[in-house]
């Protein structure tokens, strides 16, 4: 089995805040993690009857559609679903190669496509379904945050981001080291009340989602102050309608 790392003095712990007040479920940061990652580091990333009635394939990111509420008081919320990254996974404690694993430097969970087996032990010990069995190439697959655009010093340092955090057009997503108390998902967890996902489970996964607003209460309508000569105009109107 797989031991976890040390963390490094100084090390970053890398990761995503989702704020699923503000996802709208487009589906977008799917989509540009599929593009990007077909062709990256752990690339490529199959399909099967891509456009037939039962299409199936390797997706890092995932997004669900809830009704939450009943009434009036109910709400859509749209669930993207990848990798959290945890600080004590699972699914590296239980490969049996050393092909899953935890990054020392920046807390990135990885599989080594070279060693990995295709048990998919790791698959039924991660408790959020985020690992994917390619079953074209025989391994494990999943989330990297982009480890190759986020470490690329080619790209422009503010595209050096995960391709999901670079295409939501609603800025749902945010990427940073949750070791910086001054980064802006650090002060987004402690400003909005980010929080673990399933944390009973024990896994701390580094990735939180930042809780829906409650609706603000409709403000109550003020009737518009009458004048003199509107109030005479009302009552002229009131006289002639009532006729």
């Amino acid at each position: 089995m797989t031991s976890l790392p040390t963390p490094l003095p100084g090390a970053k712990k890398l990761g995503l805040v989702i704020d699923l007040d503000t996802c709208v479920g487009c589906h977008a940061c799917a989509v540009n993690c599929k593009e990007w990652n077909a062709s990256g580091h752990s690339a490529p990333l199959t399909d099967s009857n891509a456009y037939q009635a039962d299409p199936f394939g390797v997706w890092f990111n995932r997004v669900h559609t809830y009704e939450a509420g009943e009434g009036q008081g109910s709400r859509t919320v749209h669930f993207p679903r990848s990798c959290l990254h945890c600080e004590t996974p699972a699914c590296v404690t239980v490969c049996p190669t050393g092909a899953s694993y935890k990054r020392a430097e920046d807390g990135i969970v990885l599989v080594d496509p070279e060693t990995c087996i295709g048990c998919q032990l790791c698959a039924w010990a991660c408790a959020y379904g985020a690992r994917e069995f390619d079953a074209d190439d025989g391994v494990m697959k999943k989330c990297t945050l982009c480890i190759d655009r986020i470490y690329n010093e080619n790209l422009p340092e503010p595209e050096r981001v995960p391709a999901c955090v670079s295409t939501c057009p609603a800025s749902a997503r945010h990427f940073g080291d949750f070791n910086d108390p001054a980064s802006a998902v650090s002060r987004l967890v402690l400003e909005r009340g980010g929080y673990d996902l399933m944390s009973e489970m024990g896994y701390q996964p580094t990735n939180k989602y930042l809780p829906p607003r409650k609706p603000a209460a409709p403000a109550a309508a003020t009737p518009p102050a009458e004048t003199g000569a509107t109030s005479s105009l009302l009552r002229w109107l009131d006289r002639a309608l009532s006729r």
